[in-house]
Protein backbone atom coordinates (compact mmCIF):
# COMPACT_ATOMS: atom_id res chain seq x y z
CA UNK A 1 0.00 0.00 0.00
CA UNK A 2 1.42 3.07 -1.20
CA UNK A 3 0.38 5.61 1.44
CA UNK A 4 -1.15 3.48 3.86
CA UNK A 5 1.43 1.49 6.73
CA UNK A 6 0.26 -1.82 9.02
CA UNK A 7 2.42 -2.57 11.96
CA UNK A 8 1.59 -4.68 14.83
CA UNK A 9 3.23 -4.92 18.22
CA UNK A 10 2.39 -6.70 21.18
CA UNK A 11 -1.32 -7.30 20.20
CA UNK A 12 -1.51 -3.31 18.85
CA UNK A 13 -1.71 -2.84 15.37
CA UNK A 14 -0.74 0.92 14.21
CA UNK A 15 -2.79 2.22 11.13
CA UNK A 16 -0.45 5.08 9.46
CA UNK A 17 -1.57 7.60 7.10
CA UNK A 18 1.60 8.27 5.36
CA UNK A 19 0.51 11.02 2.49
CA UNK A 20 2.89 14.53 3.49
CA UNK A 21 2.96 15.90 0.27
CA UNK A 22 -0.92 16.11 0.55
CA UNK A 23 -1.57 17.18 4.13
CA UNK A 24 -2.21 13.20 4.40
CA UNK A 25 -5.47 13.95 2.27
CA UNK A 26 -7.16 10.88 0.50
CA UNK A 27 -7.30 10.18 -3.35
CA UNK A 28 -9.45 6.83 -4.29
CA UNK A 29 -6.17 4.77 -3.74
CA UNK A 30 -5.47 5.89 -0.31
CA UNK A 31 -8.89 5.56 0.62
CA UNK A 32 -9.30 2.10 -0.93
CA UNK A 33 -6.28 1.00 1.03
CA UNK A 34 -7.46 2.54 4.34
CA UNK A 35 -10.66 0.38 4.06
CA UNK A 36 -8.28 -2.67 3.63
CA UNK A 37 -6.46 -1.97 6.35
CA UNK A 38 -8.94 -0.80 8.79
CA UNK A 39 -10.89 -4.49 7.90
CA UNK A 40 -7.51 -5.76 7.91
CA UNK A 41 -6.94 -5.03 11.64
CA UNK A 42 -10.97 -4.90 12.90
CA UNK A 43 -10.80 -8.45 12.08
CA UNK A 44 -7.49 -9.86 12.81
CA UNK A 45 -8.34 -11.80 16.21
CA UNK A 46 -4.31 -11.37 17.12
CA UNK A 47 -4.49 -7.92 17.46
CA UNK A 48 -6.49 -6.26 20.59
CA UNK A 49 -6.39 -2.85 19.69
CA UNK A 50 -5.77 -0.66 16.58
CA UNK A 51 -3.96 3.33 16.93
CA UNK A 52 -5.16 5.27 13.92
CA UNK A 53 -2.54 8.39 13.33
CA UNK A 54 -0.98 10.04 10.61
CA UNK A 55 2.52 11.40 10.67
CA UNK A 56 4.27 13.47 12.92
CA UNK A 57 2.61 17.11 13.49
CA UNK A 58 -0.30 16.09 11.03
CA UNK A 59 -3.33 13.38 11.82
CA UNK A 60 -5.97 13.98 8.19
CA UNK A 61 -7.75 17.00 5.94
CA UNK A 62 -10.22 14.64 4.46
CA UNK A 63 -10.98 14.17 0.90
CA UNK A 64 -8.28 15.38 -1.68
CA UNK A 65 -9.51 18.65 -2.48
CA UNK A 66 -6.82 18.76 -5.81
CA UNK A 67 -7.92 15.51 -6.43
CA UNK A 68 -11.27 16.40 -7.09
CA UNK A 69 -10.64 19.40 -8.37
CA UNK A 70 -8.86 18.08 -11.35
CA UNK A 71 -11.50 15.68 -12.20
CA UNK A 72 -10.55 12.21 -10.03
CA UNK A 73 -9.96 8.93 -11.44
CA UNK A 74 -11.18 8.62 -14.71
CA UNK A 75 -10.74 4.55 -15.06
CA UNK A 76 -12.43 4.42 -11.11
CA UNK A 77 -14.98 6.24 -12.42
CA UNK A 78 -15.48 4.33 -15.56
CA UNK A 79 -15.57 1.33 -13.31
CA UNK A 80 -18.14 2.23 -11.09
CA UNK A 81 -20.51 2.90 -13.30
CA UNK A 82 -22.79 0.10 -15.55
CA UNK A 83 -21.95 -0.25 -18.91
CA UNK A 84 -25.22 0.84 -20.46
CA UNK A 85 -24.70 4.69 -19.03
CA UNK A 86 -22.56 7.50 -19.42
CA UNK A 87 -19.55 8.02 -16.86
CA UNK A 88 -20.62 10.57 -14.99
CA UNK A 89 -18.64 13.68 -14.13
CA UNK A 90 -18.60 16.28 -11.79
CA UNK A 91 -17.02 16.63 -8.26
CA UNK A 92 -19.94 15.30 -6.51
CA UNK A 93 -19.18 11.79 -8.64
CA UNK A 94 -15.50 11.98 -7.35
CA UNK A 95 -16.42 12.84 -4.00
CA UNK A 96 -18.41 9.53 -3.96
CA UNK A 97 -15.74 7.69 -4.95
CA UNK A 98 -13.41 8.63 -2.40
CA UNK A 99 -16.64 8.72 0.36
CA UNK A 100 -18.03 5.29 -0.07
CA UNK A 101 -14.66 3.78 1.13
CA UNK A 102 -14.45 6.47 3.87
CA UNK A 103 -17.48 5.47 4.93
CA UNK A 104 -17.14 1.79 5.17
CA UNK A 105 -13.84 2.10 6.81
CA UNK A 106 -16.16 4.31 9.53
CA UNK A 107 -18.49 1.46 10.08
CA UNK A 108 -16.02 -0.84 10.43
CA UNK A 109 -13.95 0.99 13.35
CA UNK A 110 -17.91 1.36 15.23
CA UNK A 111 -18.23 -2.31 14.46
CA UNK A 112 -14.99 -3.18 15.13
CA UNK A 113 -15.16 -5.93 18.42
CA UNK A 114 -12.01 -4.08 20.19
CA UNK A 115 -10.82 -0.41 21.32
CA UNK A 116 -9.37 1.49 17.87
CA UNK A 117 -7.54 4.71 19.75
CA UNK A 118 -6.50 7.75 17.22
CA UNK A 119 -3.63 9.41 18.06
CA UNK A 120 -4.47 13.00 16.48
CA UNK A 121 -0.51 15.54 16.49
CA UNK A 122 -1.33 18.28 14.12
CA UNK A 123 -4.24 19.25 12.22
CA UNK A 124 -7.31 17.41 12.44
CA UNK A 125 -10.58 18.94 9.66
CA UNK A 126 -13.16 17.46 7.93
CA UNK A 127 -13.05 13.59 6.82
CA UNK A 128 -10.13 13.71 9.20
CA UNK A 129 -11.89 14.98 12.25
CA UNK A 130 -14.72 12.15 10.80
CA UNK A 131 -12.29 9.51 11.14
CA UNK A 132 -10.92 10.61 14.72
CA UNK A 133 -14.33 10.90 15.76
CA UNK A 134 -15.37 7.77 14.50
CA UNK A 135 -12.16 5.94 17.25
CA UNK A 136 -13.62 4.88 20.98
CA UNK A 137 -11.19 7.07 22.19
CA UNK A 138 -8.80 10.12 21.09
CA UNK A 139 -5.74 11.16 22.02
CA UNK A 140 -4.63 14.57 20.90
CA UNK A 141 -1.14 16.25 21.44
CA UNK A 142 -1.04 20.09 22.76
CA UNK A 143 -0.21 20.43 19.01
CA UNK A 144 -3.19 19.48 17.64
CA UNK A 145 -6.30 21.33 16.14
CA UNK A 146 -10.11 20.10 15.47
CA UNK A 147 -11.99 21.95 12.94
CA UNK A 148 -15.17 20.75 10.94
CA UNK A 149 -13.96 22.77 7.48
CA UNK A 150 -16.64 21.34 5.59
CA UNK A 151 -18.35 25.03 5.48
CA UNK A 152 -15.27 26.62 4.16
CA UNK A 153 -15.88 25.02 0.73
CA UNK A 154 -19.44 24.88 0.81
CA UNK A 155 -20.06 21.46 1.76
CA UNK A 156 -22.81 19.76 3.97
CA UNK A 157 -20.53 17.03 5.64
CA UNK A 158 -19.88 13.95 5.76
CA UNK A 159 -17.74 10.98 7.47
CA UNK A 160 -20.02 10.68 10.43
CA UNK A 161 -18.98 13.91 11.49
CA UNK A 162 -23.24 15.02 11.81
CA UNK A 163 -24.02 11.97 13.00
CA UNK A 164 -21.11 11.85 15.89
CA UNK A 165 -20.24 15.26 16.69
CA UNK A 166 -24.01 15.83 18.53
CA UNK A 167 -23.46 12.85 20.18
CA UNK A 168 -20.31 13.67 21.76
CA UNK A 169 -20.92 17.48 22.78
CA UNK A 170 -24.85 17.97 22.76
CA UNK A 171 -26.67 19.65 20.19
CA UNK A 172 -26.41 23.39 21.23
CA UNK A 173 -22.17 23.18 20.88
CA UNK A 174 -22.35 21.01 17.41
CA UNK A 175 -24.17 23.91 15.93
CA UNK A 176 -21.78 26.62 17.01
CA UNK A 177 -18.91 24.24 16.06
CA UNK A 178 -20.40 23.90 12.82
CA UNK A 179 -21.82 27.16 12.13
CA UNK A 180 -19.21 29.05 13.68
CA UNK A 181 -16.55 27.61 11.95
CA UNK A 182 -14.31 27.19 14.95
CA UNK A 183 -10.91 25.91 15.10
CA UNK A 184 -10.63 24.17 18.60
CA UNK A 185 -6.49 23.87 20.04
CA UNK A 186 -6.28 20.41 22.12
CA UNK A 187 -7.44 21.92 25.20
CA UNK A 188 -10.44 23.44 24.19
CA UNK A 189 -11.98 19.77 22.20
CA UNK A 190 -10.52 17.95 25.63
CA UNK A 191 -12.77 20.60 27.14
CA UNK A 192 -15.62 19.75 24.89
CA UNK A 193 -15.48 16.22 25.36
CA UNK A 194 -14.03 15.55 22.42
CA UNK A 195 -11.04 14.64 23.08
CA UNK A 196 -10.00 11.55 25.88
CA UNK A 197 -6.62 13.65 26.90
CA UNK A 198 -3.91 15.64 25.50
CA UNK A 199 -0.74 14.90 25.77
CA UNK A 200 2.67 16.14 25.66
CA UNK A 201 4.02 16.72 21.91
CA UNK A 202 7.17 15.31 22.79
CA UNK A 203 6.92 11.58 23.36
CA UNK A 204 3.15 11.62 22.27
CA UNK A 205 3.26 8.08 20.41
CA UNK A 206 5.19 6.57 22.97
CA UNK A 207 2.24 7.79 25.17
CA UNK A 208 -0.41 6.64 23.28
CA UNK A 209 0.97 3.12 22.87
CA UNK A 210 1.13 2.51 26.40
CA UNK A 211 -2.34 3.33 26.48
CA UNK A 212 -2.68 1.03 23.62
CA UNK A 213 -0.35 -1.78 24.90
CA UNK A 214 -2.72 -1.83 28.45
CA UNK A 215 -5.79 -2.07 26.64
CA UNK A 216 -4.29 -4.96 24.58
CA UNK A 217 -3.53 -6.68 27.62
CA UNK A 218 -7.17 -6.35 28.51
CA UNK A 219 -10.33 -8.32 28.62
CA UNK A 220 -11.02 -7.57 24.57
CA UNK A 221 -13.85 -9.77 24.53
CA UNK A 222 -15.35 -8.24 27.69
CA UNK A 223 -14.67 -4.38 25.85
CA UNK A 224 -15.74 -5.57 22.32
CA UNK A 225 -19.51 -6.25 24.67
CA UNK A 226 -19.27 -3.41 26.02
CA UNK A 227 -18.41 -0.90 22.70
CA UNK A 228 -21.61 -3.06 21.03
CA UNK A 229 -23.90 -2.13 24.05
CA UNK A 230 -22.65 1.27 24.40
CA UNK A 231 -23.22 1.82 20.44
CA UNK A 232 -26.75 0.20 21.10
CA UNK A 233 -27.66 2.84 23.66
CA UNK A 234 -26.37 5.71 21.93
CA UNK A 235 -28.00 4.70 18.31
CA UNK A 236 -25.24 3.82 16.64
CA UNK A 237 -27.17 1.25 14.94
CA UNK A 238 -28.44 4.04 12.98
CA UNK A 239 -24.99 5.16 11.45
CA UNK A 240 -25.34 3.40 8.52
CA UNK A 241 -28.17 4.89 7.46
CA UNK A 242 -26.54 8.58 8.49
CA UNK A 243 -23.93 7.85 6.17
CA UNK A 244 -25.44 6.84 3.09
CA UNK A 245 -27.62 10.29 3.94
CA UNK A 246 -24.50 12.14 4.70
CA UNK A 247 -22.98 10.84 1.54
CA UNK A 248 -26.40 12.01 -0.58
CA UNK A 249 -25.91 15.42 0.79
CA UNK A 250 -22.34 15.75 0.33
CA UNK A 251 -22.65 14.79 -3.76
CA UNK A 252 -25.27 17.82 -3.93
CA UNK A 253 -23.36 20.19 -2.28
CA UNK A 254 -20.54 19.65 -4.25
CA UNK A 255 -22.20 19.88 -7.60
CA UNK A 256 -23.84 23.43 -6.20
CA UNK A 257 -22.21 26.89 -7.03
CA UNK A 258 -21.49 27.25 -3.59
CA UNK A 259 -19.14 24.30 -3.78
CA UNK A 260 -17.45 25.52 -7.01
CA UNK A 261 -16.78 29.18 -5.47
CA UNK A 262 -15.82 27.57 -2.16
CA UNK A 263 -13.19 25.10 -3.95
CA UNK A 264 -11.64 28.38 -6.15
CA UNK A 265 -11.45 30.88 -3.29
CA UNK A 266 -9.51 27.44 -1.26
CA UNK A 267 -6.96 27.19 -3.57
CA UNK A 268 -6.64 31.37 -4.55
CA UNK A 269 -6.28 31.57 -0.94
CA UNK A 270 -8.99 34.08 -0.68
CA UNK A 271 -12.76 34.62 1.05
CA UNK A 272 -15.17 32.21 -0.69
CA UNK A 273 -18.13 34.64 -2.17
CA UNK A 274 -20.92 32.66 -2.03
CA UNK A 275 -24.18 33.09 -4.29
CA UNK A 276 -27.78 33.41 -3.01
CA UNK A 277 -29.43 30.15 -2.12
Amino acid sequence: MKHIRIEVESGVGMLTIDRPERFNSLDVETAQDLRRAGLQLARDRAVRAVVLRGLPGMFCSGADLKFIRAGGDKGQLQYLTPAARPVPSGPGEVFKQILEYLHSTISEIRAAPKPFLAAVDGSCAAGGFGLAMACDLVFASERATFEWAYAKTGLSGAESSTFLLPRLVGLRFALDFVFLGQRLDAQAAQRARLVSGVLPTEGFEAEVMAVARRLAAGPTRALGMAKALINEAAGVDRLGYHLDRELENLIRSADSAEFSEGIDAFFAKRAPRFPEP
